[in-house]
């Protein structure tokens, strides 16, 4: 799993890679968290995950209310089919705001 953070239009840009699962979401977490914590909205580009458990999508459940607690937008930007199904089943795709590209989602801010 890789995590790499880049800042595109005064947001921060995380892009995960990997496998997100019970050993490499903390990871996950603590990037998102900071990100957040660090004053910037958030888009999380989950196009190289291949995978993702509850725990990963825990992690970005709370990444999700600690920006929205603070005033800061946080979405995901293109989400594989598989993470896409996990998030569907939890019924989360109701709930995170979700683009079909990074640049999308850079655009709504």
């Amino acid at each position: 799993m890789e995590i790499n953070v880049s800042e595109h239009s005064g947001l921060k840009v995380v892009a995960v890679s990997g496998e997100v699962d019970l050993s490499t979401s903390p990871k996950v977490r603590d990037a998102l968290l900071g990100q957040i914590q660090g004053g910037s909205g958030v888009v999380v580009d989950l196009s190289g995950v291949s995978y993702i458990d509850s725990s990963g999508v825990a992690s970005l459940v709370e990444a999700f209310q600690t920006a929205k607690s603070r005033g800061k937008s946080f979405s995901l930007a293109s989400v594989g089919e598989t993470p896409m199904r996990v998030l569907k089943l939890a019924r989360l795709d109701q709930v995170f705001i979700i683009h079909d590209t990074v640049d999308a989602a850079v655009q709504a801010g």
